[in-house]
């Protein structure tokens, strides 16, 4: 469990004499007396929200970036005034939905593939999709010495993070449309599929137990520097190489009970996207930080400066992909038909854009009612 770096603020606060400064437990006001002696409430400032923590779950990878980055700098917490973030960062998306699920989190950074097996496993009693967060760093990356074409792959031995995950629907996907068979189960078949932790994957890689791996960054950029080769990026298979690779999710109970404070994340989270696409450099060394804070060790150069730009962090969802995405689990046969009407929720994410001046996102004919 790791909090948040709070930004602080020195406030200055002009006060007329002939005004009296009323303290109170939410910060102070400004009461203008009337001539009948009652009050008016003339300005109000540092009004708590509704709760007095929210509870954030993200990964520690490079696709999480804005969460990575608004904590590390406080861009989220500024907004959401005197209430706590209480953050956890979470190695797979079941363990995260799991937390979602049981009521010891809030709200989560997570990819699309865990999201909709949350909201259909709970029949859309759970959660709800309420912003996108990031765009495309994903690829496959072999070993040159091994696998020189596509082709190649047919007999080899592949990594993906998880049984069912993003990658992995998108991988067994890719082997159907080559007319390949592999068993989504077990992961045998045309292509051996070793479902392999991130976090391992650099090792199994050198000791040569995978051929290659089809995974996000950074872990796409630490085997290229263990001498892999990029031989696709998934971005290509996708219209104007957008798909969405992280969502920002919420409980549905956390959302009706306190929508003051879900809009304030939000409000940090556009902020964030928007000091990124900004700072560059910035954001790329503050992404760094929070990662090596999380995990004990920051990116090499060599990894973290490849990875950073094959990504883009987005406040649009990208609601038409997680569709596709979810029909390609069914394809694969991961899932059954799953019922998707209701999974976003974006009311307070474009309430938030307009005040931005940004346009307004679409949930593809898939919001809540």
């Amino acid at each position: 469990m790791s909090a948040a770096r709070p930004l602080i603020t020195l406030r200055a606060i002009a006060v007329t004499a002939a005004l009296p400064l009323v303290l109170t437990a939410c910060g102070y006001r400004v009461e203008v007396k009337k001539e009948d002696g009652k009050t008016n409430l003339a300005a109000e400032a540092d009004k708590k929200l509704s709760a007095s923590e929210v509870r954030i779950g993200y990964f520690p990878n490079l696709t999480h970036a804005t969460a990575l980055v608004g904590l590390q700098e406080g861009l989220i917490a500024e907004e959401l005034k005197g209430t706590t973030i209480k953050s956890q960062s979470f190695n797979a998306g079941p363990s995260e939905i799991e937390a979602l699920n049981s009521g010891s989190l809030d709200i989560g950074f997570i990819g699309p593939s865990p999201s909709i097996n949350g909201y259909v496993k709970s029949k859309g009693s759970n959660l709800r999709i309420i912003s996108g967060s990031a765009s495309g760093g994903v690829k496959l990356v072999v070993n040159p010495n091994k696998i020189k074409t596509l082709d190649d792959l047919k007999g080899k031995k592949i990594a993906t993070p998880q049984k069912g995950n993003t990658q992995d629907v998108a991988f067994l996907n890719w082997i159907s449309e080559k007319g390949w068979k592999v068993d989504p189960d077990s992961g045998k078949g045309d292509v051996s599929v070793v479902r392999t932790d991130n976090k391992v994957t650099p090792d199994a890689f050198k000791s040569g137990s995978i051929d290659g791996a089809w995974v996000p960054e950074p872990t796409a950029s630490k085997l290229v520097a263990d001498g892999g080769h990029v031989l696709l990026d998934e971005g290509f298979l996708w219209p104007e190489n957008k798909f969405v690779i992280t969502n920002i999710v919420v409980s549905q109970k956390f959302l009706k009970e306190h929508p003051d404070v879900v809009e304030a994340v939000l409000r940090g989270t556009v902020k964030t996207n928007r000091w990124i696409h900004s700072h560059q450099d910035a954001a790329r060394a503050s992404a760094n930080a929070k990662l090596a804070a999380d995990t004990g060790k920051a990116l090499d150069p060599e990894v973290i400066h490849p990875a950073w730009p094959s990504f883009t962090v987005t406040d649009d969802p990208l609601a038409a992909t997680l569709k596709k995405q979810a029909d390609q689990a069914v394809k694969a046969k991961l899932i059954e038909q799953p019922d998707l009407n209701g999974i976003y929720d974006l009311r307070l994410l474009n309430k938030v854009l307009k005040a931005a001046g940004k346009p307004e996102v679409s949930d593809a004919g898939l919001g809540a009612k």
